[in-house]
């Protein structure tokens, strides 16, 4: 296996480093050094224009990024269903939020123009976007298209 099979996790319990093949994500692994269950994902994980280049382009699992402002209507609305998808998806999927009004340059440069607009990327390519509060369902078929 090379690097881009295993997914790095830092225990919430004792800080410690774990690499967890991503074939074996859905087993619900455990930290190697304390034993505790590791939360893969606990939620979406905010990004801003300095982080995207790390937590989306060098991401080791496929990325849904949810570009979203504070004062959209649809963009809370849709807000729970991206947060059950983060669980229900833990590890095979990373779920990032991108708040459009903070992060100016990374919303220009991916011509976001309305909100919320979803963007799906694999090995650091944005590979399908999804735009409007969509149903679950229509999500996870866009998901599906990624392999996961």
């Amino acid at each position: 296996m090379d690097d881009k099979d295993y997914v790095i996790m830092k225990c919430a319990s004792c800080d410690a480093k774990n690499r967890i093949p991503v074939n074996r994500v859905k087993d619900r692994p455990r930290c190697g050094r304390c034993r505790s269950p590791l939360n893969l994902s606990p939620g979406p994980e905010k990004v801003t224009d300095k982080t995207f280049r790390h937590a989306v382009i060098a991401s080791q699992v496929p990325v849904l990024l949810d570009c979203w402002a504070p004062w959209c209507g649809p963009c809370r609305t849709i807000a729970p269903v991206l947060e059950e998808l983060a669980r229900d998806y833990s590890g095979r999927i990373k779920i990032a939020k991108l708040n459009v009004d903070e992060n100016p340059e990374t919303a220009a440069r991916f011509g976001i123009r309305s909100i919320p607009t979803m963007l799906l990327f694999k090995g650091g390519r944005e590979v399908n976007r999804l735009v409007g509060a969509l149903p679950r369902a229509q999500i996870e078929q866009a998901l599906k298209t990624l392999g996961i």
